[in-house]
């Protein structure tokens, strides 16, 4: 039984993520977002190549709302503790939010520090494509 379970989002699609690496016996959920699919209009290809990289990792993948396939996967082993990294997708702290308010009493969402990629401004940071992203960043995360 583990008072922990991490969760896997799509800004940690990584063997490895921190929230993973500080916590390898814990049991771990990746969830397909249904509305953020549809929304970000992701292609089938792209949605199997996602697939096919989780398949690799130590998650269990589930599909539906996030905040709610979260929340009851804790309970089956009992975790009162959400353990991720952080994002600066609103979309994702939404989420995050959602997950505050409906944990139980003494339940947490806890957040593993993350190493930057590139120490850049991120409120006024392009996230709807990768190709704008690594425009912005490019720079930054090569120079040496």
């Amino acid at each position: 039984m583990s008072d922990a379970v991490v969760w896997f989002h799509f800004d940690a699609l990584s063997p490895t993520n921190p929230a993973l690496t500080a916590n390898p016996d814990v049991p771990a959920l990746f969830v397909f977002d249904d509305a953020y699919l549809a929304e970000r209009r992701f292609s089938l290809k792209r949605i199997a190549f996602i697939y096919e990289c989780l398949l690799e990792m130590p998650v269990t993948i589930r599909r539906g709302d996030v905040a709610e396939q979260l929340l009851a996967f804790m309970h089956e082993p009992g975790a009162s503790r959400i353990i991720t990294i952080d994002s600066v997708d609103p979309r994702l702290k939404a989420i995050c939010e959602t997950i505050r308010k409906a944990l139980p009493e003494g339940g947490r969402l806890e957040f593993v520090p993350v190493e930057p990629f590139a120490a850049i401004d991120n409120s006024r940071l392009d996230l709807k494509r990768f190709t704008r992203y690594w425009g912005a960043v490019k720079r930054l995360a090569l120079h040496e």
